[in-house]
């Protein structure tokens, strides 16, 4: 049968493949089974002409299924790991079908030791896992996409894989291993960003738009989205003192300003200045940014908020606690543009529980009272805000750099 196989696949007979693993297949035991696929395999990745245009063919899309689901331990030269590369391109390339791409892609054999022909060194496997996570993404296929970014970073910490040297600052790192890693990152902050986990994306994403400290590969309107991208999780992530910091961080970044230049990211500079200064955010400026989001930003809360009008009305409450020592409830539900008054009073009370605004309420003549910080409180909390910013920037400089050994 071997023959026949042979001559089939040199003649790209398609329907006589077709025959020979669907009715004859199933009269083999299982271990002729196993030698015919991998034989086929292996005949037919060898050939110079069979392949692309055998992907076509829903009749060897089918044969392919059914030899790649019954290999043995090890095909020679590892063909079955060439045959599964040629149609992630071919799915990529060609048809632009992403999801199933990244499902052949993830099939592939690799093994860390040498003498395996599986063998694959660590950069080579960190490459699939990336690859397969970028697919992913592109069909928005987030938890697929998270699981293979999972697998891609314990590969680089395993093998302390870093975007620079630790002992020696003139030492470059090979451009490929940077490459790699710069790709990893961004695929973990669009998954981070997708899962609605705004603040550690805002972290990734500006970590990334300061790429240029490590490669000069990357084009500066490309750093320059990335930071945009952090100003949007930025804004959007919950009201808390870690989210001020990380306002602080992309605030006093000197090239902030120059996202006006940037269509999409007209907005973002003005609201985020706001944000991290405690000023109200006003409607017309909300409008603007929400219009830049991508679905998953815009989604809708259990409270009927956007996420993003939960973050403006979080952030709007503090501000005015920074303008006011006490005001009705009526004056505050216009100021926030809320319409009903009581949602106002019930959005103060969660704030008030939760820690994020300091204030009493008295029901009797529906006011809030702030309790603003004291002024040493303040310089001290300023001082720590500092520290932690500090903290972060220098935190991000060497995360390429410093592995767990």
């Amino acid at each position: 049968m071997n023959e026949s196989v042979t001559t089939a696949i040199q003649s790209s007979d398609y329907a006589r493949l077709s025959v020979i693993f669907t009715t004859q297949w199933q009269s083999l035991g299982q271990g002729e089974q196993r030698t015919l696929a991998a034989h086929f395999i292996k005949t037919a990745v060898a050939s110079p002409s069979f392949f692309p245009d055998a992907f076509k063919s829903p009749q060897i899309e089918a044969v392919i299924n059914t030899t790649l689901n019954h290999l043995p331990p090890t095909v020679d030269n590892a063909a079955d790991n060439t045959l599964r590369q040629k149609i992630f391109d071919y799915k990529v390339n060609e048809e632009e079908d992403f999801s199933t791409a990244a499902r052949i892609l993830s099939g592939l054999r690799m093994e860390d030791t040498e003498n395996s022909v599986y063998y694959m060194p660590p950069i080579e496997r960190c490459d699939v896992f990336v690859k397969v996570a970028e697919c992913y993404l592109e069909e928005d296929l987030t938890v697929e996409a998270e699981g293979a970014v999972t697998k891609a970073g314990t590969i680089i910490e395993a093998n302390g894989m870093k975007m620079s040297s630790d002992d020696d600052d003139d030492v470059k790192v090979d451009e490929s291993t940077v490459t790699l890693l710069l790709r990893y990152k961004s695929t973990h902050a669009r998954v981070l960003d997708s899962n609605r986990k705004f603040l550690q994306a805002a972290v990734k994403y500006h970590d990334l738009s300061t790429s240029y400290l490590y490669t000069d590969a990357i084009e500066a309107d490309d750093l320059l989205s990335m930071l945009g991208r952090a100003v949007t999780c930025a804004i959007l992530s919950p009201n808390s003192a870690q989210r001020q910091r990380v306002l602080g961080l992309v605030y006093k970044d000197e090239r902030l300003a120059q996202l006006d230049t940037i269509p999409e990211f007209q907005s973002h500079a003005a609201v985020l200045t706001k944000m991290y200064l405690n000023r109200i955010v006003q409607k017309r400026e909300l409008e603007q940014f929400e219009s830049s989001l991508a679905d998953h930003q815009k989604a809708i809360m259990a409270d009927g908020l956007t996420i993003v009008e939960r973050g403006v009305l979080e952030h709007n409450m503090v501000a005015v606690s920074h303008l006011y020592s006490s005001i009705y409830f009526k004056q505050l539900a216009e100021l926030l543009g809320v319409v009903d008054y009581v949602k106002a009073e019930k959005e103060v009370v969660k704030m008030i529980g939760d820690g994020t605004l300091s204030g009493s309420i008295d029901e009797v003549e529906g006011v809030i009272r702030f309790h603003p910080t004291s002024k040493k409180e303040e310089s001290t909390l300023l001082h720590w805000d500092d520290t932690i910013t500090s903290f972060c920037v220098q935190l991000n400089k060497v995360t390429d750099s410093v592995r767990a050994s």
